[in-house]
This record gives C-alpha cells, sequence and structure tokens, in this order.
C-alpha cells in the first residue's frame, strides 16, 4: 500500500473528530510551554479549556490555528494536518484571539467587509450577514466609525462579529468576553447558544462561571500538560472534602461551631459572623449534626456544592502566576 501524497489531509482520524491532538510538544529554547500534550474535541462540542497563566493554552491555539508548528507531534482539525494544510484549516476556522487584531485605518464595517472577501465570500451574502452581526452585537450605528474611537468592549465585539462572520466550522475564542460589560458578554453568549451543535467552539477563558455553564466539557492544563478533564459536574465531583453546608445561626454561632469540631464526621469549618460552613465526610453526617444542634436557633442550613473554581484552586494551587 503506497503511502497518502503529502499535498492531502492525512487520514486515519476519527470522522467524528474535530480536533485531534497526539503528542503535542512545543519548546521555546529551554522552556517548555506544551509537554506531550493530547486532546480530542468531538464536532459541535463547546469545549472549554482552563489553566494559569503560562499554563500553555494559547501557544495550543496557536498551533490548532497554524500560526505556529509543534516541536514534535501532530495537531489535527478535521482530520488535516495544522503543520502542513494551513490554508486548507484556515478555511474553516475563525478565530477570536486575546488581541484586538483590527484594521485601524478602516470602519467597523469596512474590516468586517474585508475578512469577507479573504474569505471568498459572495458579495450579497456577506452584505446580510454582516448587517446581521452588526445589529447582534450593537454595533450598527457605529459601523461606519473606525475602531479607534470605539471602547475596548466595542472593539472586543467587533473582533467577535469579525470570527463568526464567514460561519466557520471550528471557532476559537481566547478569551473573547475580556473587558466586555455583563450585557456584552450576554450577548456574546447567548448567540454561542444558538449556533450549539451547529460549529465546535474551542474556549479559553478566566471566567469560570462561563465554561461551567455553556461547556459540554471542561479540561484544565497547567505547565503545559493536561491534569483534569470532564464535564463541571465531574470535576466537581473530584473535588475531595466531601459536601459543605452553610449553617445561620440566630446566635450563639461559636459556640455550637465547638460541639461541631469535636464531631468525628466534620472537617473543616470556618466562622462568618452567624454563618457556620461546615465540611462533612459524608451526607449522612447531616442528620448527627442536626442532633448535636438541637435547641439552637437556626435560620437556615443549605447545601453548598464545591464550585468549578474551587477544582482549578486545588489543581493548579493558590499563587499567582507572571
Amino acid at each position: 500500500m503506497q503511502p497518502p501524497p503529502t499535498n492531502s489531509p492525512t487520514t486515519g482520524n476519527n470522522p467524528d473528530l474535530a480536533i485531534s491532538v497526539r503528542s503535542v510538544t512545543k519548546r521555546y529554547g529551554s522552556l517548555t510551554a506544551l509537554d506531550s500534550f493530547d486532546l480530542e474535541i468531538k464536532k459541535g462540542e463547546i469545549f472549554a479549556l482552563l489553566g494559569p497563566n503560562g499554563a500553555g493554552k494559547t501557544t495550543l491555539i496557536r498551533i490548532l490555528t497554524t500560526l505556529m508548528s509543534p516541536t514534535s507531534g501532530e495537531a489535527f482539525v478535521y482530520g488535516m494536518n495544522s503543520a502542513q494544510h494551513g490554508r486548507e484549516i484556515r478555511s474553516l476556522i475563525g478565530v477570536v484571539p486575546q488581541e484586538n487584531s483590527l484594521d485601524r485605518y478602516l470602519t467597523a464595517r469596512e474590516n468586517l467587509e474585508l475578512h469577507a472577501r479573504l474569505h471568498s465570500m459572495e458579495k450579497k451574502t456577506y452584505k446580510r450577514r454582516i448587517d446581521e452581526l452588526l445589529e447582534l452585537f450593537g454595533l450598527a450605528g457605529r459601523q461606519h466609525d473606525f475602531p479607534d474611537t470605539f471602547s475596548g468592549g466595542m472593539q472586543r465585539r467587533l473582533v467577535v462579529a469579525r470570527a463568526l462572520l464567514h460561519e466557520p466550522k471550528v471557532l476559537f475564542l481566547d478569551e473573547p468576553t475580556t473587558g466586555l460589560d455583563p450585557q456584552s458578554r450576554r450577548a456574546v453568549w447567548d448567540y454561542i447558544r444558538t449556533i450549539a451543535g451547529k460549529m465546535t467552539i474551542f474556549l479559553t477563558t478566566h471566567y469560570l462561571e462561563e465554561a461551567e455553564h455553556l461547556c459540554e466539557r471542561v479540561a484544565i492544563m497547567d505547565h503545559g500538560r493536561l491534569i483534569a478533564m470532564g464535564s463541571s459536574a465531574e470535576l466537581k465531583a473530584k473535588l475531595t472534602g466531601g459536601a459543605t453546608y452553610e449553617i445561620e445561626f440566630a446566635e450563639g454561632s461559636e459556640h455550637y461551631a465547638k460541639i461541631l469540631e469535636n464531631m468525628s464526621c466534620v472537617g473543616k469549618f470556618t466562622i462568618t459572623g452567624r454563618v457556620v460552613d461546615v465540611s462533612l465526610e459524608r451526607w449522612e453526617c447531616l442528620a448527627e449534626v442536626i442532633t448535636a444542634l438541637n435547641g439552637a436557633e437556626l435560620r437556615r442550613i443549605s447545601l453548598r456544592e464545591n464550585t468549578l473554581e474551587e477544582v482549578f484552586i486545588s489543581l493548579t494551587g493558590e499563587g499567582v502566576r507572571e
């Protein structure tokens, strides 16, 4: 059997996958940004990659979007090798980079028109599409103004609109809502929800609630390696420490906190005014806690679920990164 020609996409990838990363390593001199990184993302999936600053997220996106080649390993987008088929891959992806890479000498509409022409869109099609996106992101009234006259949030919305213009099969969003006000952020994510399943969305963000509420799967990386992956619920279930309950007292919180401290099934706890946060080894311990608090005047007892942020901190540490 003869090998496939070098000018055709590499075959053998799972046809259900939009992205496949196989043992990708990227080094900058003595610095290893990605270390034997593996990842698979299904077509139509909304996927989030989380990590501290310097974890390697942007390097991975640059490789997948054909802006750089890996030192070793292979990355595929729709079955095409990112190091060999840059033109083909760029025709079917949209990218929202961290930087607002707009042409300052073109108006907002002209920025979008240039992008459409670069993707060989028909004029009739892209005029309608531009009108839709300018309206969606609240830029229709400023479409003939230059980006330098826009606020940072408005520029960010224009970059997102540009990435969506040609309706890509894979959309890369590298911290897309940084600098956006709550209304603009909601507009972006409302639109993302409407296209869920129609295109693959690869997201990096420091707003963990976005990943938790929008993404089917979440991966956490650090120091160039993948350290955890699953749904938000699966990741939170892995966080040790059992169930945490918030107990609010009308009075006497310190007295009852001492009683809880001596119970064998109680782990760590904190006191904030009249509220005591109690971690139980297992949820069945709650009955023992209620018995121990007999006679206490309680305002409420509520279960506090683990958050994705707590999972993130437990895996990557609390230290601030440069």
